[in-house]
């Protein structure tokens, strides 16, 4: 029982900082364009 009072605050903590860290990433506009980075795998940039 008293492992709880650690994993559970623990717990929050972290989930915290994930969801901190996911806002920040979508703020910063990390997943605005999905498609063009999947796309340029593909093209061939080296033209002979």
């Amino acid at each position: 029982m008293s492992v709880l009072y650690l994993v559970l605050p623990l717990g929050l903590v972290l989930s915290a900082v994930f969801l901190l860290g996911c806002v920040r990433a979508i703020k910063g506009g990390q997943f605005d364009d999905l498609e063009t980075p999947a796309h340029r795998v593909l093209l061939d940039e080296d033209a002979v």
